[in-house]
């Protein structure tokens, strides 16, 4: 089992004869309140593993081009005798680049054994077709995330993802409006059927939907798409993505998930001057640190902004 600290591309750890864990996954349901941390997120999943709570073989940290405080986190448990590779996203998109650490993490892997960039290709391809019945009202938000944000590590098996993707039933989902929700997945595990409560219904969860829209039939074609990953490049890149991802998606109105200490923050007001105050969408931003069911005071300002939507949607 391979640990990974955020998005690797999982059709390289899978060809190489391994399975993925994404430790992020495990943390909203963790009750673990680590006394060292910075970032709830990989302060948690750092403790996990040292406490063997988790059981990994391998871990593989994202040092450059997404998660900063993962970096740190990496090299305690590195220091504790974990096997551990650094990633590294290229800043300016090259595929090339992102070819050759793609070739890093396959040497690390003990090497391509067994190629699974087709059958990954043809789960990805499926997960997007989950993601339009959410689009389309016929799959809740709740349900459609826990898809989308396994696409980072396919539950750990190819076939218990294909079982997952499968068995997505269409069901008859009821709201008033469509949300997107921006930056990081929330902390909090009942948030996307609060918001659901509330007439609110996500149709677009940025990352997640970065995690199954990634993909390619081999490591030439994975590069290429892998190296467009907008969290790990310019911002105008990904403000560019987002706002042709709005339109298709028909939104209503944003809300940005934001953690403490995250790098993530600081492009808060960007993603406001550029979506709200340019192009006109309702906008809150909700910021969060430990992993809980939503808080109070998250829901009433939640609660305010739906009031406030029926006023100018």
């Amino acid at each position: 089992m391979i640990g990974i600290t955020a998005l690797v591309p999982a059709e390289v750890i899978y060809s190489c004869g391994e399975a993925a864990l994404d430790l992020n996954n495990l943390v909203p349901g963790s009750k673990l309140e680590p006394e060292d941390k910075l970032c709830a997120w990989t302060a948690i999943w750092r403790e996990l593993v040292l406490r063997e709570e988790v059981k990994i073989d391998k871990l593989v940290v994202v040092a450059g081009g997404d998660c900063y405080n993962a970096l740190v986190e990496g090299e305690k448990l590195e220091l504790a005798g974990k096997p551990t590779h650094y990633f590294s996203y290229p800043f300016d998109g090259s595929a090339e680049a992102m070819r050759q650490q793609l070739e890093a993490l396959a040497e690390f892997l003990g090497g391509i054994r067994r190629e699974a960039f087709d059958e990954v290709a043809e789960l990805k391809k499926l997960a997007l077709e989950v993601h339009e019945m959410r689009c389309d009202g016929e799959l809740s938000a709740e349900r459609g995330f826990l898809i989308e944000v396994s696409g980072s590590d396919l539950m750990g098996s190819l076939e218990k993802y294909r079982s997952a993707l499968e068995g997505a039933e269409e069901e008859d989902v009821d709201y008033d409006y469509r949300v997107a929700l921006l930056g990081i997945p929330p902390i909090y595990p009942d948030f996307h059927a609060f918001l659901q409560k509330l007439g609110m219904h996500v149709v677009f969860d940025e990352m997640p939907f970065e995690f199954i829209r990634h993909s390619g039939r081999s490591l030439k074609e994975v590069a290429k798409s892998y190296a467009g990953y907008t969290f790990a490049g310019h911002i105008a890149h990904r403000l560019s993505f987002l706002e042709s991802q709005l339109r298709r998606h028909a939104i209503d109105a944003v809300i940005h998930f934001q953690q403490f200490a995250c790098h993530h923050k600081l492009e808060d007001r960007l993603l406001r001057e550029h979506l709200h105050e340019k192009h006109g969408y309702p906008y809150i931003t909700i910021e969060a640190d430990l992993p809980s069911p939503t808080p109070q005071q998250a829901r009433l300002r939640l609660e305010a902004f739906a009031e406030r939507l029926r006023e100018v949607v």
